[in-house]
């Protein structure tokens, strides 16, 4: 079955900027450029919360792990942080001294890292509300930061046309990837935490390795990319572009697999809900669209539990080819294979990296052991010297 539109949401006055589910897929958050957030019930005749309080455009929005708390960012370069109910009472956090364009918590829902026009990212602790550092070795506008799911790692992207990788403990830069194509809009973790993905102001999706640093995927479109999310199994990303269109990419099999047309101008925004099944996207028309995944749920359903073990996306460079457009509200570009192929494929790949690691420590062991015999041997030799050298002293003596 094709990703099928479930709901419609209309009452922003202005593009829609952010979206996110909520952990339990009852409420789900929208940021706009109208300088309000809206919480909308995914329960049918339920109100939706306008809530007010920013002096200008809401550039994000996110809700905490738990569900318990909304944070947005906007234009007035403040932060917020929202209890999503009916009262909407809110903390503002000041310390950016520009737009803020991005807010992310970590996965304990402990610490918040946002990114500003400022140039600089900033680190918070959610309970107590304080601010506690900023990385500012960007030269420009920061568009975005996340965490990795650890919480060891933050990634930002900037104006600058770098993707830097941060160590949040000692907050140093480890790593810039450089972008030559332009600027990047907008960048997540995998959820293996292994690599991340920069949606390009020059119409691409790069997949890299943190690890190796190395470039693993390369999807060329044929639209400038504001937005992409992660499926939790880590097989599949979801892309929002300026040609009003959604893409569905699989990572496993390196290629496109749905083209998605609902929006009337941009798309903005996407996020898929924590466990998967429904995906969510915004645009410059004022409307919040829920869609069904409606994936095979054998493609991802087990692969849930073995991608614990923390499998790489397999990469090869991988190009689009720019798609004919027939002005169909849904268009599939799927080969029909059964979800199976992504299982064995992904236990495949598993068993494979396992396998090389045993061989690899294996290796390590017998060079190991063939030093250590090599060091007892020279200790033999330096013994039976040392000994024929005393009973020749000895011997010297007595003659």
């Amino acid at each position: 079955e094709d990703p099928s539109l479930e709901r419609h949401f209309r009452g922003h006055r202005d593009a829609v900027t952010s979206v996110d589910f909520s952990l339990n897929k009852k409420q789900l958050a929208s940021g706009s450029m109208d300088s309000c957030m809206m919480i909308w019930s995914m329960r049918p005749q339920m109100r939706a919360y306008r809530f007010v309080g920013h002096k200008d455009a809401v550039m994000c929005v996110q809700f905490s792990p738990s569900g318990h708390l909304v944070a947005s960012g906007s234009r007035d370069k403040t932060v917020r942080l929202w209890v999503p109910n009916i009262k909407g009472e809110s903390v503002v956090f000041k310390a950016h001294t520009a737009t803020v364009r991005s807010v992310h918590f970590s996965s304990d829902g402990q610490s918040l890292v946002t990114a500003s026009d400022d140039k600089t990212v900033k680190v918070w602790t959610v309970h107590r509300q304080k601010f506690l550092f900023s990385l500012s070795q960007h030269i420009n506008w920061v568009r975005c930061a996340r965490f990795s799911p650890d919480g060891r790692l933050i990634v930002s992207a900037s104006d600058d046309k770098t993707v830097k990788l941060w160590d949040k403990t000692s907050r140093e830069c480890i790593h810039s990837f450089c972008e030559n194509g332009g600027f990047v809009n907008h960048v997540d973790f995998h959820p293996s935490g292994t690599c991340i993905a920069a949606a390009g102001a020059d119409n691409t999706v790069k997949v890299w390795d943190v690890r190796m640093n190395r470039l693993l995927q390369h999807y060329q479109g044929n639209a400038v990319v504001n937005s992409l999310s992660f499926h939790p199994s880590g097989n599949y990303l979801v892309t929002a572009s300026n040609d009003s269109t959604l893409k569905i990419l699989d990572l496993l099999e390196g290629r496109l697999l749905y083209t998605l047309h609902g929006h009337q101008g941009p798309a903005t925004c996407v996020a898929f809900s924590r466990a998967g099944d429904l995906f969510a996207s915004g645009g410059s028309d004022e409307q919040v669209m829920v869609w069904k995944t409606n994936f095979d749920s054998a493609d991802y359903g087990d692969v849930l539990k073995t991608q614990k073990s923390g499998t790489n996306v397999d990469g090869t460079h991988h190009t689009l080819q720019s798609e004919m457009d027939c002005g169909v509200h849904l268009k599939k570009t799927k080969t029909q294979d059964s979800g199976r192929n992504h299982q064995q494929q992904l236990e495949e790949i598993n068993l494979t990296n396992t396998l090389e690691h045993i061989m690899a420590q294996l290796d390590v062991l017998t060079r190991t052991v063939s030093i250590l015999e090599q060091r007892l041997t020279l200790t033999e030799d330096k013994l039976k010297e040392c000994l024929e050298n005393q009973q020749k002293i000895v011997q010297n003596k007595m003659s």
